[in-house]
């Protein structure tokens, strides 16, 4: 399991912690406010992050990434309209990103586009909320996105599930 989260701007919730406690890796998409947030968030498990336009410290962190998980390559970057590589020839098949405090997810030429929204301070009326990343069984195969149920999602072999936090 992979807990997708974005937009902390120094606030790491209970409930957010609750809700990753069954991860294997997180995954921190920018505006992550204060390092500590970072370290508390690797007591829970392994995290893999990348800085945004509210992380002043550049040494942080790289403003994007790609990182391999279970065979799957996963492009970090907080700001969608940033993205600064060719993901088809990155053989990118997963991107997620922040920035907008907005949960999204959406296909688009075989690539996913995650957007787990923000579990930091509550900004432009928005809801707070985060996503998990599941990797399925070969034969649990999607060929378009479909809804499953009131908050998951599954394309491909993903399942996706947004997670409200209600504070």
């Amino acid at each position: 399991m992979i807990g997708l989260i974005s937009d902390t701007h120094g606030l790491l919730r209970e409930e957010v912690v609750y809700n990753l406690s069954n991860c294997n890796l997180i995954i921190h998409t920018g505006d992550i406010g204060k390092f500590e947030v970072i370290e508390n968030l690797e007591k829970i498990a392994k995290v893999e992050f990348i800085r945004g336009n509210c992380d002043k410290d550049k040494n942080i962190a790289k403003e994007d990434k790609i990182i391999d998980v279970y065979n799957i390559r996963i492009y970090l970057v907080h700001d969608i309209s940033k993205v600064n590589i060719d993901l088809k020839e990155e053989n990118v098949d997963i991107v997620v990103y922040g920035h907008s405090h907005k949960s999204n997810i959406y296909e688009d030429k075989g690539i996913l586009y995650i957007n787990p929204g923000s579990v930091g301070p509550r900004r432009f009326n928005l809801p707070i909320s985060m996503a998990k990343l599941k990797i399925l069984d070969n034969e649990r195969y999607y060929d378009s996105l479909k809804l499953i149920d009131k908050n998951i999602y599954r394309y491909k072999c993903y399942e996706v599930e947004f997670i409200p936090i209600v504070i």
